[in-house]
């Protein structure tokens, strides 16, 4: 029996496949113990408590002067300024009638109700002032604990470690993290047609592109890429190339191979040793994506045109890999835009169509689209800021809202 003889096989819905796919994203157990300055872009294997309150002690806000309680209602004050506090010092007690020159940072002097900017001071000698403004209890004072509370916890375990987040265990004096081990991905690109750029093109051969946007994804994920090159159209060359990365890696990634076509070894290559759980989804681009396992080692098939694998790979990849990591996994985060652009012709599938927003008058932003929205134009994937989501059988006018998934939100290294 032809391929065309065969009873078409029904596509998997996008939700229950993505859906699917996470249950089988077991979170990696392995941990180490790195430097701050080595952790950004890792996950968090144990959460972080606070060894300390912050700030640690009461504060100035402002560049000012610190004065005592029986001194706060008067209006106008005249003090005498007995003393000079600048961050990182620790000034004398005051008294009534006294104040203390104090500047942003520097802990205030026991006996402190209040500080007064110096912009509502007026300056009368070197030891006197005058102010004409009365104030509250703890104007301008940063109270111990008001930021973080000691054995609070800082950071969740899962959490993707960011910039902002070194600073903060930093800022409590923390050193080191444990963070959750790199996945190791084994990366098959497949195609006699490939060649990689600085080569001459032969007859009939492309330039290899899908290599780069994966690679530098997979990179900013923290994971440790295995990519033995580009692996020849023939079945023992799949297998061969599978069977050894099965056995170096926690996750196989393959571009091209998994649809239906003679020259389409991945797919056969993976039953002959494992299984495959998952294979053409009701979505377009990516009907082809597939999910297995090769031995023990999960395989994601990606399709081979560049634009259906990138799409499916920030929609399905990458959310499964981040599982793995130990992320808690997220729901699409749509946000309903107005299309700027008819959508007459439904499709039997659910659609991620390629868009950029665009500013028509002021406040007024609408969403224009790619006019080719070929599975093989990487130009538009480039061009885009984000997917139309479209479900199967809808179509739309110019006007209309529709549901927004931006690009940065896909790829963004957030839980």
């Amino acid at each position: 029996m032809s391929n065309t003889d065969k009873p078409r096989r029904p596509l998997l819905d996008f939700d229950e496949a993505r859906q699917r796919l996470m249950a089988h994203a077991r979170p990696i157990t392995q941990t180490e113990t790195v430097p701050l300055l080595q952790a950004v872009n890792r996950v968090l294997a144990q959460s972080v408590q606070s060894p300390m309150n912050v700030p640690g002690f009461d504060n100035s806000s402002m560049d000012g002067y610190a004065i005592c309680p029986e001194e706060a209602t008067a209006s106008p004050m005249r003090l005498t300024v007995t003393q000079r506090i600048a961050a990182g010092m620790c000034g004398m007690p005051l008294q009534p009638g006294q104040a203390a020159r104090i500047f942003t940072g520097a802990p205030v002097p026991r006996g402190t109700y209040a500080v007064i900017p110096q912009e509502n001071v007026q300056v009368l000698s070197e030891t006197e002032i005058e102010t004409h403004v009365t104030c509250a209890q703890g104007d301008f004072i940063r109270k111990r604990g008001e930021d973080i509370s000691q054995e609070s916890e800082i950071l969740a375990a899962g959490t993707l470690i960011h910039p902002a987040h070194l600073a903060l265990a930093a800022s409590v004096g923390i050193t080191e993290l444990v963070v959750a081990r790199p996945l190791k991905i084994a990366l098959l690109l497949t195609g006699d047609e490939l060649v990689e750029p600085g080569q001459p093109l032969g007859n009939g051969q492309i330039y290899n592109s899908n290599r780069y946007w994966l690679q530098t994804l997979l990179t900013q994920l923290g994971c440790e890429v295995l990519d033995p090159g580009i692996v020849p159209d023939t079945a023992i060359s799949t297998q061969r190339a599978l069977q050894a990365a099965s056995h170096e890696a926690d996750v196989i990634i393959t571009c091209g191979g998994v649809s239906v076509g003679e020259e389409d070894h991945v797919r056969a290559a993976v039953e002959s040793m494992g299984q495959i759980d998952l294979w053409q989804i009701g979505m377009k681009p990516g009907k082809p994506l597939a999910y297995g396992k090769v031995h023990d080692t999960d395989i994601l098939g990606l399709p081979g045109n560049p634009v259906s694998a990138y799409v499916t790979f920030l929609l399905m990849g990458l959310p499964f890999l981040r599982a793995r990591l130990g992320q808690a996994a997220q729901p699409l985060a749509h946000q309903p835009m107005i299309a700027g652009f008819d959508w007459p012709r439904a499709d039997s599938r659910r659609e991620f169509i390629r868009v950029r927003r665009r500013t028509v008058s002021p406040g007024v932003v609408v969403l224009e689209r790619w006019p080719n929205q070929s599975s093989g134009v990487m130009s538009s994937v480039a061009w885009a800021d984000g997917l139309v989501d479209i479900p199967a059988g809808h179509c739309f006018s110019a006007g209309d809202t529709v549901a927004y998934l931006p690009m940065a939100d896909l790829i963004a290294l957030s839980s």
